[in-house]
């Protein structure tokens, strides 16, 4: 299994990549991979590579996201799982618009899917933080700020952090996650920036 030093605990693969290396972490997704159950009915599509660990009540997860942008929806995420209907993505993602875009998509039976904001370039920073019964989701340019994205809820039960590479439209997505930082704290304010 791959060992982050950054990370405490033991990551397993969920699913595997078609190739992935460390230092920085860097995940290949496979073509026609994806991470969502349609609130429409559709088949549900869970096929995207995901590394994960079992993450304390009380935490906060950041990286550093650079995706090889070429097709729609192509994506670098941080990824919270409990069970294949109770899930939810932090994203860095390619719009039907050809640009980069912080998505996120909560899952609890169907996704609820919303688009956030528009970032120049092919890399970003993202967080996830466990709040003891909720979570969050935040954004930053440099690392040092964080922009708040939403909060929410999931199922009781453990839930397992990590990493994932998506390529829904495409023939497949490199990812690359650099300056992870783990912190097994609590973040106290939402939206102040810290």
């Amino acid at each position: 299994m791959p060992l982050i030093n950054a990370l405490p605990y033991e990551l397993s693969w969920q699913r595997e990549p078609l190739s992935w290396s460390l230092e920085p972490l860097t995940l290949m997704a496979a073509a026609k991979t994806d991470l969502f159950v349609s609130p429409e009915g559709q088949a549900p599509v869970l096929n995207a590579p995901a590394l994960l660990f079992e993450a304390p009540a009380e935490f906060m997860l950041s990286c550093q996201v650079q995706v090889d942008f070429r097709a729609t929806f192509d994506a670098g995420v941080l990824f919270l799982y409990q069970s294949e209907t109770s899930w939810a993505k932090l994203c860095f993602e390619y719009s039907p618009q050809q640009d980069p875009m912080i998505v996120s998509v909560v899952t609890k039976g169907s996704s609820d899917d919303c688009n956030s904001l528009f970032i120049k370039g092919q890399t970003t920073y993202l967080r996830v933080s466990g709040l003891g019964k909720a979570f969050a989701f935040h954004h930053s340019l440099d690392g040092k700020y964080w922009h708040f994205i939403r909060t929410f809820a999931l199922g009781s039960g453990p839930v397992r952090a990590g990493f994932v590479a998506q390529s829904p439209m495409g023939e497949g997505c490199e990812v690359q996650f650099s300056d992870i930082v783990f912190k097994e704290a609590h973040l106290s304010d939402l939206r102040s920036g810290v």
